[in-house]
């Protein structure tokens, strides 16, 4: 089950990947709330694809979130679109009657590893950490196996979604889900002193839909992975 511990867990630098793609809008955990230490996440309900899952019977909880990879990512691109009427007065002055603002998103990835991990990486329920299993040991990628290279069945270097899972969401969703977003916009957590020490969190949430996909196989691995370029657009509903 996602909780704060495990999203801390699954990055790998100081701020988490730039987008995780869900299919619930999660809540807004506050811990420690009213103290030096408080810190606020906007946390998906439910299992990451990968995690471990064993005992969960509440098909609700399977499956519900994606993290994708920062490798080799372009910039975020966000577009707005103000829906509204616009219509000038008889006395020459213009009036807008606004309905709504939008938000597109665009972004691409070169030369991304079509998967993340050599195995299903099993991502730990607590810690966020993936195990994984070869030749009967079971061991974590920064365990120490001394007959075996610690990195080597992990292909991307934060252990976001590589091509293949980022395609596999693609196909498995014709509708909407909702899109988490890691960028400055301290705004979102409030307008007090704690507002602007969430930058290492996820600080938007928006439900959006897949407008424009597209990938190209670059090249072709051998035995590990292949190399995909990647073109994604994302409309808000």
């Amino acid at each position: 089950m996602a909780t704060p511990n495990y999203l801390i867990g699954r990055k790998k630098y100081g701020r988490p990947q730039a987008m995780l793609w869900s299919e619930n809008p999660g809540t807004l955990q506050i811990i420690a709330a009213g103290t030096p230490q408080e810190q606020r996440y906007f946390v998906p309900t439910g299992n990451e694809i990968g995690s471990n899952q064993t005992g969960v019977t509440d098909s609700a909880l399977l499956d519900q979130f994606l993290i994708l990879s920062d490798d080799n990512r372009s910039s975020i691109d966000f577009k707005n679109e103000r829906i509204e009427k616009r219509e000038r007065m008889i006395n020459g002055r213009m009036r807008s009657y606004h309905i709504a603002d939008k938000l597109s998103i665009s972004t691409s990835w070169e030369s991304l590893p079509s998967r993340s991990f050599a195995e299903a990486p099993n991502f730990d329920q607590t810690t966020g950490k993936p195990i994984l299993v070869t030749s009967g040991l079971t061991r974590k990628p920064s365990g120490a196996v001394a007959s075996m290279d610690s990195t080597r069945l992990q292909y991307t270097t934060d252990g976001g979604a590589g091509g293949s899972e980022i395609l596999d969401w693609y196909e498995n969703h014709k509708g909407s889900f909702w899109v988490y977003l890691s960028y400055d916009k301290h705004t979102n957590f409030g307008d007090d002193a704690e507002s602007y020490k969430q930058l290492s969190k996820y600080s938007q949430v928006v439900e959006m839909f897949i407008s424009d996909f597209s990938y190209s196989v670059v090249k072709r691995g051998s035995s590990n992975f292949d190399f995909w370029d990647i073109q994604v657009t994302l409309e808000e509903v």
